[in-house]
């Protein structure tokens, strides 16, 4: 089954907790947060305490992405207000090994994010204690961009590498996600899809929640 992430970064911040309930009530599987210093990325969105408030709206698993230095220093922080999942950018981790055990030792899934151009190779050592690996498919940093198309076949190669090591490791895709698109993702091997502005661009969310989940059956068919 493909897995179906509204990020909220794409959400209307006056409406999020109804945003929010309506994107739940249709199906999500889980929440995907942003979490962007200004350094990393060339944005800043929110932190631990805003985390917490989504955390009482909502029964979902929360999916923290870090896009920021120095990830060590706030994992304990996002585990406390209840993130279920965090990732970090292999970019940014100087011990990536200690960092994905960090992240465990709170019970946590651990992830590791790969931006555009970082290649698969990275993750050699690694890959057989992660939970998932997110592939961005965009440069990160701002909603709404347009899919990198390579990053289909950086998507097939993942796969091939984790079905050959016999891994259980999950494949997440951030970055133009659209009912356009999602075959092509599932196909070669995605397993969760981020989706912003796919499902928080209308007035309907839960209505573009449905359609992508219809949508990622016929994917599989």
């Amino acid at each position: 089954m493909v897995q179906i992430a509204p990020s909220i970064l794409s959400a209307d911040f006056t409406k999020l907790a109804s945003q929010i309930q309506s994107v739940e009530a249709a199906g999500a599987h889980l929440l995907h947060l942003d979490i962007m210093d200004g350094h990393f990325v060339p944005n800043i969105t929110f932190g631990p305490p805003v985390v917490a408030c989504i955390r009482k709206t909502t029964q979902l698993p929360l999916d923290v992405h870090l896009m920021i230095e120095n990830a060590d220093a706030y994992i304990g922080a996002f585990a406390k207000v209840g993130a279920n999942w965090i990732s970090v950018h292999v970019e940014t981790c100087l011990h990536l090994d200690r960092t994905l055990k960090e992240i465990k030792s709170f019970g946590l899934s651990a992830g590791v994010v790969l931006n555009p151009a970082t290649p698969l190779g990275v993750l050699e050592n690694v890959l057989p204690f992660v939970d998932f690996v997110l592939i961005m498919s965009v440069n990160p940093g701002f909603g709404g961009q347009s899919f990198i198309p390579y990053s289909l076949e950086k998507i097939e190669n993942l796969r091939k590498i984790i079905d050959h090591r016999g891994l259980s490791v999950k494949i997440e895709v951030d970055g133009g996600v659209s009912l356009t698109n999602m075959c092509d993702l599932v196909q070669r091997g995605a397993d969760i899809l981020v989706a912003g502005s796919q499902i928080f661009g209308t007035s309907n969310p839960g209505d573009n929640v449905r359609a992508m989940i219809s949508r990622s059956a016929q994917c599989l068919e």
